[in-house]
């Protein structure tokens, strides 16, 4: 055996502002695994990078939605994969992670498998709902995976691929009785009265696609109930002054556009109206009902629909095994339809109650301390491959 004198290193690529989050939390928990002087660097966000990690290419590189928005990106895309490989080949790391998307990483993780180099993915692809095909390159691409939904273990194993549940982050970081009166002093809401969040999409594309029509929506609500109020959070300062561009060609809106703070605004509100992702999943652990939407370009929405297990789309649904919040998709998603449906949400008692109890029961299940969890899996293989070095 031959001592290891250099430091640890792990490569990592997060393509989506969820990723970052996912690939923060573990960078979190390897803090207290792994010893300090190890280095972590590749593709990665702002959560990431204020955890110590070096990203050699910023994450909104990577950050395309939908088969044809992706076309035009794919060269640039490309080039960025191919010269991370080169890197990683050239000067090994002692494991690879792959946060997310499965579509750059597994790509690169099949070449440095190959090259010896461990791979570990986090976050099981949804291959339970759609393109099941997918388990064939993660067979031949992914030495680990790190899974955040418990039924993906044995999904895993059952084509052997070695598989650890870890829980998800977000049910670590969100209290399971947040407070909402808390975050509406916070925003500057009042602490009576209705209000509905908001969230059509943190990229300028989906707004473009969805945002009228959510707008419209808002303008319907308010109409038939004055005493709304609104708030709906930007990503960025661009989101911004597109949502408010937005907002101004409608009239007297009782909107409230703030700067980032999603889960403040979502816990301040009574119902959400939001687009389909992983957002869904945060308003489902702060007990919200919900309404869930998207519209997508024609061939993208006939792609996915071909390529889908489930009927439903939202996590919350997809975790629960039924329809418990409404999916209102496509041309489907008309401004009336999203009032009417968001309104319902609004006003119903027993249904509130209903969906209390059951996004309670997922929040305990996906509560597992998962940035120690994650961690601890990979810290044992990266120690496992250096003792055998």
């Amino acid at each position: 055996m031959v001592l290891q004198t250099r430091p640890m290193r792990l490569a990592m690529v997060a393509g989506e502002p969820s990723g970052d989050l996912l690939a923060a939390s573990l960078l979190n928990g390897l803090a207290g695994c792994l010893p300090n002087t190890t280095q972590y660097y590749g593709i990665g966000g702002p959560r990431m990078t204020a955890a110590g990690f070096d990203a050699h290419w910023p994450m909104d590189k990577l950050t395309v939605r939908g088969y044809v928005e992706a076309l035009r990106h794919i060269p640039e895309i490309l080039r960025i994969r191919g010269e991370l490989k080169n890197e990683l080949l050239a000067n090994p790391p002692d494991a690879f992670i792959g946060v997310d998307a499965p579509d750059f990483n597994f790509g690169l993780e099949h070449a440095l498998r190959a090259a010896g180099i461990p791979t570990i993915h986090f976050v099981c692809p949804s291959i339970w709902a759609w393109r099941g095909g997918r388990i064939k390159k993660i067979q031949k691409s992914v030495d680990h995976m790190l899974c955040v939904f418990p039924f993906e273990t044995a999904i895993l194993e059952k084509a052997g691929v070695a598989a650890s549940y870890v829980g998800h982050p977000l049910a670590d970081e969100i209290p399971l009785e947040p407070d909402v009166a808390l975050a509406r002093r916070a925003l500057g809401l009042p602490e009576s009265g209705p209000v509905i969040a908001v969230l059509p999409g943190s990229r300028r594309s989906e707004i473009n696609l969805i945002g009228p029509t959510f707008f419209d929506a808002i303008a319907i609500m308010q109409q038939r109930e004055p005493g709304l109020r609104f708030v709906m959070p930007a990503a960025t300062p661009a989101i911004h002054a597109q949502l408010q561009e937005l907002a101004s060609a409608r009239d007297n809106l009782a909107l409230t556009i703030i700067d980032g703070q999603s889960q403040l605004a979502m816990t301040a509100a009574d119902a959400i109206l939001v687009k389909s992702g992983t957002v869904t999943l945060e308003a489902a652990l702060l007990k919200k009902p919900m309404v869930i939407s998207y519209k997508v370009p024609w061939l993208t929405g006939q792609i996915m629909r071909r390529q889908a297990y489930l009927p439903y789309v939202g996590l919350p649904n997809i975790l629960a095994g039924r329809f418990v919040v409404p999916e209102i998709l496509q041309h489907f998603a008309t401004p009336e339809a999203l009032a009417d449906a968001t309104l319902t949400q609004l006003h119903d008692e027993s249904n509130r109650r209903t969906l209390t109890e059951v996004f309670t029961g997922m929040h305990l299940a996906l509560r597992q301390n998962t940035s120690q969890r994650a961690a601890q899996v990979v810290a044992g293989i990266v120690e496992s491959r250096r003792g055998r070095a």
